[in-house]
């Protein structure tokens, strides 16, 4: 549906190099990376706002690279959301419209519609100064799909909205998605991708370095910065060994021999387990679990769901643990405990 093949483009010392995905029609596709990655670039490219030195932009195998942004059939959200403050709720819906010709009772039975699917039909006649943020980004959505896009593009969308109406603006991008609406979504936030995302393409330096499902990208990071950006606390470079062991391969760091199955016989890399795999216990717990080693707690954070207990077994693995099991069994920094993880649950990831 959307194809972006090959864009470079140079900015002084910052350089976009050859990037390439597809988004499908329907997908919510993520744009993923810290600041300054060139996320936004890509974006606006992507609008017609940048013209790239290389590569090209398609929609339906139709070339778009050269078209202004008004024949692009793509409707762009920007960080700061660019509502008219001089007109009311009313008539930034009806900007597009009335731009394109529309009129009359055609005119304003549009705007009422999309006053109503984006909740803001009691605000219809409000100076858009005296709206809040969730309210405004409700207008600038609005606003945008009033000409129907092929593709919305969202950048930083929820970067200025309060915590608690947050959720209520992600039912509401779910809800254009799932009616058909392709989106683009610029983020700086692994949860935003991970909730709202069909799609993912982690974005370092002017480069696209893994693309995939959210579930893909984290479960499977595919190079240390994007275990470090999406917070996998479990992640170690090593060397994985041709020893063999009920099927099992076995991966040192730092002298620790950890099992886990893969195909790799030999080579450097990294191995990644979730917090949520690692088994805390006073004793040696002789479980199905090969990984089983015997540490120091060195430290303790409390989080939303529980604890996270970080336990020194030569390297330093992390666990999330409930507050009843805290509790029970006395878990606090300097005491000794063994920490096991299932060898199903160990990801091998090989140097390129």
């Amino acid at each position: 549906m959307l194809r972006v093949e090959n864009i470079s483009k140079r900015y002084g010392s910052f350089e976009l190099n050859d990037i390439t995905f597809q988004v499908e029609k329907g997908d919510y596709f993520m744009l993923l990376g810290p600041s300054g990655a060139g996320k936004s670039i890509i974006l606006e490219i992507i609008a017609g706002l940048i013209k790239p030195d290389n590569g090209g932009v398609f929609i339906d195998d139709v070339d778009i690279t050269r078209l202004a942004i008004g024949n692009r059939s793509v409707g762009l959200v920007f960080q700061d959301l660019a509502i008219f403050p001089h007109l009311s709720v009313y008539e930034n819906i009806a900007f597009p419209l009335k731009r394109k010709g529309m009129k009359g009772q055609n005119l304003k039975s549009r705007v009422n519609v999309l006053a109503e699917e984006f909740s803001i039909t009691h605000l219809i006649k409000r100076n858009t100064q005296n709206l809040s943020g969730g309210e405004l980004q409700r207008v600038a959505l609005a606003r945008t799909l009033a000409l129907e896009p092929k593709v919305l593009l969202l950048d930083e969308p929820l970067s200025s909205i309060d915590v608690q109406l947050r959720a209520s603006l992600k039912s509401l991008l779910r809800s254009i998605n799932r009616e058909g609406q392709t989106i683009i979504h610029v983020t700086h936030d692994y949860d935003e991708a991970i909730s709202l995302g069909s799609q993912v393409a982690v974005v370092n330096s002017g480069r696209i370095v893994q693309t995939g499902t959210p579930v893909d990208v984290f479960r499977n990071p595919a190079s240390e910065f994007v275990a470090n950006f999406s917070g996998i606390k479990n992640f170690f470079k090593g060397t994985i060994s041709d020893s063999s062991e009920h099927d099992l391969r076995c991966f040192i760091t730092n002298g620790i021999s950890i099992w886990l199955y893969a195909d790799d016989n030999s080579g450097d890399g990294y191995v990644s387990f979730p917090e949520n795999s690692v088994s805390i216990a006073l004793e040696n717990p002789h479980t199905s679990a090969i990984n089983t080693f015997q540490g120091v707690i060195v430290d303790i954070f409390q989080q939303k769901h529980g604890f996270e207990i970080w336990v020194d077994i030569g390297i330093r693995v992390a666990a999330l643990v409930t507050w009843e099991s805290v509790e029970k069994l006395g878990l606090k920094t300097e005491k000794k405990v063994w920490v096991s993880v299932k060898a199903n649950a160990v990801r091998f990831i090989p140097i390129a």
